[in-house]
């Protein structure tokens, strides 16, 4: 008897071009402090304005929303894709810090509202390895959290190694 292991496609190309038809939601990690410069996050703004413009005013705005680790902001950058900010980095690294800034819960939480999100649209969803990059997260704790919160509510999942 053959278990699926996972539902997760994987692909070498880039996330910010999703390889599918139909609405499509291309989530990334983002840290706590209102921080947008290094890492997919460049490669997203050099796409769309929008979803910078929006994580920038939703962290100014932090008293008055929802903004913190394991929220999520869905950003509209065309008719059929968004762009999930994912708060889920406890800060930057810096040199020598007291260890990565990824913060596993955080991920787990905003990848659970996202599920939710992603049947509502009837949407894909695309992504780097996130929290793997800047964030200083490992693979093997971040697949079985989108395995459990998006593949198992068969959310159609492909993550991109880019070239």
């Amino acid at each position: 008897m053959e278990i699926e292991t996972t539902a997760i496609r994987y692909l070498r190309g880039d996330a910010t071009s999703p390889q599918a038809k139909g609405p499509k939601v291309i989530v990334h990690v983002c840290n706590d402090l209102g921080g947008w410069g290094k890492g997919f996050v460049l490669a997203l703004s050099r796409r769309w304005p929008e979803p910078e413009a929006e994580y920038r005013r939703w962290h100014r705005e932090r008293a008055r929303n929802d903004f913190g680790l394991g929220a999520l902001q869905l950003v509209q950058v065309t008719p059929d894709t968004w762009v999930a900010n994912l708060v889920g980095q406890r800060g930057i690294r810096t040199g020598r810090s007291s260890g990565a800034p990824v913060r596993y819960e955080a991920i787990d939480r905003g990848l659970q509202t996202l599920a939710g999100q992603a049947l509502a649209l009837g949407a894909s969803v695309h992504m780097p390895r996130i929290g793997c990059g800047l964030a200083g997260g490992r693979w093997d704790r971040i697949e079985p959290l989108v395995t459990a919160r998006l593949a198992a509510r068969r959310v159609p999942v492909t993550v991109y190694d880019h070239d």
